[in-house]
């Protein structure tokens, strides 16, 4: 892989993220991070209200819009954006999943799904520094990166799981098993998705 690439009057480093060349006026970058973490907010509510048909459950496209805010956005940007929605649903806002009618506010943080929340958080920054490191411009760690990302959502997850209901329980079933074949679905868009991006934000170079 090339050090830099230029598309038009833009010089592109291996560092730069999505959000970056998509913005790249370096006059208003308080303009873009508003604008990027407003709207990444947005997309993430939007995404907890989604079903998609599937057996064994239906799954929604959230962890899927975390880890690509993380890998378009970059860390600092993914988790002021993952911050914000957090903070949206933490004051009563319907941005979660089942909410209003499982509760809304903190009420609803303290639940069961809490630890997967604190998760996106996590997942995003990490999947924004393998941004910054050029992980997502090659399918294989594009791939993995989806991987770790969902595995830091399942370890948040599973551990407030786990001490809310008791380790006794079949956490592992009630958390994680009936949601594998969403999330790879879900890699799989992200992999054919992110790198076809960047061959042809190279291609223009």
């Amino acid at each position: 892989m090339q050090s830099s690439y230029s598309t038009h009057s833009q010089t592109l480093s291996p560092s730069q993220t999505l959000s970056q060349v998509l913005w790249s006026d370096q006059s208003y970058q308080w303009a873009r991070f508003a604008f990027f973490a407003i709207a990444g907010s947005i997309a993430l509510a939007v995404s907890s209200k989604v079903s998609i048909p599937a057996l064994p459950v239906p799954f929604t496209l959230q962890t899927l819009v975390v880890l690509l805010l993380g890998f378009a956005y970059g860390p600092a940007l993914a988790g002021a954006t993952v911050g914000l929605y957090l903070l949206q649903g933490a004051f009563g806002l319907p941005v979660f999943q089942g909410s209003p009618e499982k509760g809304l506010g903190l009420a609803y943080m303290m639940g069961p799904t809490g630890g997967y929340l604190v998760g996106f958080f996590f997942a995003s920054i990490f999947c924004g520094k393998l941004a910054k490191m050029g992980w997502d411009r090659r399918f294989s760690t594009m791939a993995l990166g989806m991987v770790l990302g969902n595995v830091i959502i399942y370890a948040f997850g599973l551990a407030w799981l786990g001490s809310l209901i008791g380790w006794d329980k079949p956490i592992l079933q009630y958390g994680m098993t009936p949601f594998l074949i969403g999330d790879l679905i879900k890699i799989a868009v992200a992999v054919a998705l992110v790198p076809m991006i960047w061959k042809r934000v190279n291609r223009k170079s």
